[in-house]
Formats: structure tokens, C-alpha cells, sequence
């Protein structure tokens, strides 16, 4: 499975943006995805996580009632809709596919930059 991210750029806090993840393989629509990040200098941290079909969300009390993870099936596509930004949202953010279902994901994309300024 390959992933690919965009949508990443500069923005001014409070502003928005949606990150985009697309999956090479129709098998996409079988199990759940998720949002990383990380931050020069700190660990990776989950930021949110949606099941096969959409229909179950979670989310990093840090994003929470700020971002909302959604996907198209259809287009084999993950989004982030991330609003309210922070500059401490500044990070690198990697979608993930979680093949198994053991929540050990397995394939990665190589992610995209969001900077936030103040």
C-alpha cells in the first residue's frame, strides 16, 4: 500500500487546512487510517484515527473540536480538516494504514509540513 499526503503548507494561526492522503490500492476501503504527527525534536504523536467505513472516530484531546478526520472510499482518499490551527500544531503529519487491525499500522506515507505562525 502506498500513501501519499498533501496539503501541508503556512498558515497564520486560526487559520485552516486540509491534509489529503491517497491510497494506491482499492483495499483502502477495508481498514482503518490515521493521523501522526511530529514535531522537530519530540516524538511522534497520534493525532486521530477512523475506522474502515467512517462510522468511528478518535481523536487526540490536543485536536479535539478542531480537526475532524474523515475518508472517500470511493476516491481511496483520508482527509484532515484542520481548523483553529495553533502554532503548536507545527509538525509534519503522516497518514497511516492499519492493515491488520491491531492498531499497529503498517504502511506509512511520507507526510507533509504544516507550519503555524503566530
Amino acid at each position: 500500500v502506498q500513501l501519499v499526503e498533501s496539503g501541508g503548507g503556512l498558515v497564520q494561526a486560526g487559520g485552516s487546512l486540509r491534509l489529503s492522503c491517497a491510497a494506491s490500492e482499492r483495499t483502502f476501503s477495508s481498514y482503518a487510517m490515521g493521523w501522526f504527527r511530529q514535531a522537530p525534536g519530540k516524538e511522534r504523536e497520534f493525532v486521530a484515527r477512523i475506522n474502515w467505513n467512517g462510522g468511528s472516530t478518535y481523536y487526540a484531546d490536543s485536536v479535539k473540536g478542531r480537526f475532524t478526520i474523515s475518508r472517500d472510499n470511493a476516491q481511496n482518499t483520508l482527509y484532515l480538516q484542520m481548523n483553529s490551527l495553533k502554532p503548536e500544531d507545527t509538525a509534519g503529519y503522516y497518514c497511516a494504514a492499519d492493515t491488520l487491525g491491531t492498531r499497529a499500522y503498517t504502511y506509512w506515507g511520507q507526510g507533509t509540513q504544516v507550519t503555524v505562525s503566530s
